[in-house]
């Protein structure tokens, strides 16, 4: 499987691209501020064409080209139904100090829009991402899972591994958490939803951020002082 991404935008948002391999349909995850551009070299260097953009949350550093891409492609964008009215009002997400970063720059849907559900399964370009809600930044944050095929030396003849790969948007950086203090965000709940969702994952669960390197489950739970102290008054950072 192709996984390939890259920092976008003021906010340094993560925006990644996977398709099974080159040459065939994609799948975009997070086109934030400026990320159209790079987005399209990818797709041109790898072949692929996309087949849908999944948003984690409606935050604008996430979403801020997504209408662009969906529009210029013919695919619809996914996202959860509690935070798709950002799409066409991002203000709602940002509250009074971030506000101004909109300007007067006027935000519309994509012509196609789907809503995720908790605990479905979205099956897109030969690909199967699971769907979990884990509000807390905001309350449509979603968790998308995915199982990769990771080729081992193949000199011994050993089949392909398989590794749990989590998209976890703001819920989980490697190192701290989402930040609470924009209108939607709740701090407790945000900590549920870690405790909830990701922590009974493997450790071995490969978590791609919206924002800062990759980690992994085993990593954060060792060593991320806000998974150590959940129930605490500690605030996340990061982001929107």
């Amino acid at each position: 499987m192709l996984i390939t991404g890259f920092p976008a935008g003021m906010f340094q948002t993560n925006c990644y691209i996977l398709a099974p391999q080159p040459g065939g349909q994609a799948v975009i995850i997070d086109p934030g501020q400026d990320a159209a551009p790079q987005v399209r070299a990818l797709l041109a260097e790898h072949d692929l064409t996309p087949a849908a953009v999944l948003l984690t949350h409606g935050h604008l550093d996430h979403t801020w080209n997504a209408t662009e891409l969906c529009d210029e492609f013919g695919i619809p964008a996914y996202i959860h139904t509690a935070d798709r009215p950002m799409l066409t009002d991002p203000g709602m997400g940002l509250g009074r100090a971030l506000g101004p970063l909109i300007g007067d720059t006027e935000f519309t849907e994509p012509q196609q829009v789907i809503e995720f559900a908790d605990g479905e399964n979205v099956e897109i370009a030969g690909m199967r991402f699971t769907v979990d809600l884990a509000p807390g930044h905001t309350q449509g944050s979603v968790l998308l899972g995915i199982d990769v095929e990771v080729a081992e030396d193949d000199s011994d003849g050993a089949a392909p591994t398989t590794v749990p790969v989590c998209f976890s948007g703001d819920v989980l950086f490697a190192g701290s958490i989402g930040r609470t203090d924009l209108p939607g965000g709740d701090h407790d709940q945000l900590l549920e939803s870690i405790e909830k969702k990701l922590l009974p994952l493997p450790d071995e669960t490969q978590v791609l951020p919206g924002h800062g390197p990759q980690t992994s489950i085993g990593a954060e739970r060792a060593t991320n002082p806000f998974l150590l102290g959940i129930g605490t008054d500690k605030k996340g950072r990061f982001g929107l």
